[in-house]
């Protein structure tokens, strides 16, 4: 206890004389965890989006008007036990149900009608939007007597999951990179603050100090800048949050399905993350500078 309040000490002693560097390497992690958190925002919502519309996806099962209720109960079964269908996800829309799902989407088609053309249908929804054209294919290729037709919207099926994986291989990549270059901004501005005192730790290793003991304060100090300066960027994105946000994207247009990871968690990632590029960035930093 008496050598951490040592080191303590040690480390609140060198942020108060070197000011400047300090001030800049907290800077320096604000930038980096402020941006990181804005990407981890954005990135996390548009991966939220593409799965909303990829659980949209769902295969059309067409059913002719002669069918029997036999052939009507054996599609039923064999839509049912594909393991790739989800559990209670094939549902049964009847003619006058399509009627009056057109009349709603489409009255002007649907006006002088002398009789019902819509055919009867099961909506299936697959467990991964990637599945849907695997349960229409098999559908097709059963070729059971109940079944007139089948749709999945080939085209725009595929351009939902191609949009899906490169939303999500965008934000791996940009998060990557935004940590390394973070990780290097942060340890180039640290060893500035370090080869200023490089003298001070030559002294130190003369006298018989261990590298710990060298590197501990400094360490700490990372620790501490980091921790401020993500505690910084953690209350500025806060308030983007509850002042810039409501006003770009209303609530009454946000949807319950489609949200960014919650706030706290992207805090604590922050915080996290600044805390350990404040220590490393330290430590490893510090490392020529112990060879005396």
């Amino acid at each position: 206890m008496t050598k951490f309040r040592l080191l303590m000490s040690e480390a609140l002693r060198s942020i108060g004389a070197n000011k400047s560097t300090t001030l800049a390497a907290a800077v320096t992690v604000l930038v980096g965890m402020f941006l990181l958190g804005v990407f981890i925002g954005l990135g996390t919502w548009l991966v939220s989006w593409s799965e909303a519309k990829k659980d949209e996806l769902a295969v059309h099962t067409f059913i002719k008007d002669e069918a029997t209720s036999k052939q009507v109960n054996e599609l039923r079964v064999m839509l049912e036990s594909d393991p790739r269908v989800k559990v209670g996800g094939v549902t049964f829309i009847s003619k006058e149900q399509a009627l009056a799902i057109m009349k709603k989407r489409a009255p002007e088609l649907t006006e002088n009608l002398a009789s019902n053309p819509l055919p009867a249908s099961f909506d299936v929804v697959p467990n991964r939007g990637e599945d849907t054209e695997g349960i229409a294919l098999a559908v097709q290729k059963a070729k059971l007597a109940a079944v007139e037709d089948v749709t999945w919207g080939k085209e725009v099926s595929k351009r939902i999951l191609q949009l899906a994986r490169g939303i999500q291989i965008v934000f791996l990549i940009a998060i990557i990179i935004l940590l390394v270059a973070s990780t290097i901004d942060i340890a180039n501005t640290i060893r500035l603050s370090i080869f200023a005192r490089r003298r001070e730790v030559e002294v130190m290793k003369l006298v018989g100090a261990t590298n710990w003991f060298v590197r501990g304060p400094f360490m700490l100090e990372g620790v501490l800048t980091g921790v401020v300066g993500s505690l910084a960027a953690i209350l500025l994105l806060f308030l983007g949050r509850e002042l810039a946000v409501p006003s770009i994207l209303p609530n009454d247009r946000t949807s319950a399905e489609v949200q960014a990871l919650p706030f706290m968690w992207t805090a604590i990632i922050l915080l996290t993350v600044g805390l350990a590029i404040g220590a490393l960035g330290s430590g490893l930093t510090l490392r020529r500078f112990l060879r005396v």
